[in-house]
């Protein structure tokens, strides 16, 4: 993806080098980390648990001087360009529905991070917290994209933004709230459903901001390959196959590989918002 020389969005917030600890009545940073790992091995919502944990007291870790390598301010860069352009596609798109887009606020965080939904370590991997309207990226995640899961290329990371822009998206448009105000009214089987499609569309929302990206001029060969191979990679049969030697269907929370990689496809086929009800979807 062309980057190079590119608007960056203004709305980034650094957070590197600065740590967060619960102490006092939380279950402190290990166990918090330990019981996401657990969660997303189990098909759980890691959200869930972020949304239960920093209910003690918070300490900030310091704020010890922090130098990044070149290779992650280019990459700081990178995400900040990709930012931007979901700010333009969004707010276009908003504007044809006659609604208004809200642009989100990226925080760049090292190892764990204070957020609106609680306290997380760098083991959740990038999120969206609801409550802060706010993305949360750990940028060693490019690293992990590419040794953990075999989904390296620039585009890979884009299309990790995208979809949790994606979150955004939903949570502006009530989408989310109907869905997490499910949680504890219906079985556990049936909120998982819920999830799945929460995930496949704000997969959908990604590849509508590829599509747009397309059009704008900015994609370079290989680019849809990467983030398609990076929605293969996290779909929740292959994560729990991986982890455990079988998957449990009923307890998938993001969708299978071939579910996450054909929503995006839709998206960046279709280019339109309107394609994406996936909860209404003949089949997922």
């Amino acid at each position: 993806m062309e980057t190079k020389g590119r608007r960056k969005s203004s709305n980034v917030e650094d957070r590197r080098g600065m740590s967060k600890g619960v102490i006092g009545g939380g279950i402190g940073g290990i166990g918090i980390i330990i019981a996401i790992i657990f969660t997303l091995l189990n098909g759980g919502d890691p959200s869930d648990i972020l949304s239960q944990v920093n209910q003690g007291q918070i300490q900030n870790g310091g704020t010890a001087e922090y130098t990044p390598s070149a290779e992650e301010e280019e990459l700081a860069e990178f995400v900040s360009v990709v930012l931007a352009d979901t700010e333009d596609v969004w707010q276009q798109l908003f504007k044809e529905q006659g609604l208004t887009y809200q642009n989100p606020t990226l925080v760049l965080f090292t190892d764990s991070v204070q957020s609106g939904c609680g306290v997380a370590g760098d083991a959740v991997g990038p999120f969206y917290c609801p409550a802060d309207h706010k993305l949360y990226i750990d940028l060693s995640f490019y690293q992990e994209l590419k040794n953990k899961f075999g989904a390296p290329g620039d585009f890979a990371m884009a299309y990790v933004v995208a979809h949790e822009v994606g979150h955004h998206v939903q949570t502006l448009l009530g989408t989310s709230q109907k869905v997490h105000a499910l949680n504890g009214k219906v079985s556990q089987a049936e909120y998982n459903s819920q999830t799945v499609k929460l995930e496949l569309q704000a997969d959908y929302y990604a590849g509508v901001w590829a599509s747009h990206v397309q059009d704008l001029g900015y994609l370079e060969a290989g680019d849809i390959d990467e983030a398609l191979t990076a929605a293969n990679a996290i779909g929740d049969d292959t994560l729990q196959l991986e982890a455990q030697g079988y998957i449990v269907p009923e307890s998938f929370t993001h969708g299978t590989s071939e579910q996450r990689v054909r929503w995006f496809k839709k998206g960046f086929e279709s280019g339109s918002i309107e394609g994406g009800d996936t909860f209404n979807a003949h089949a997922l």
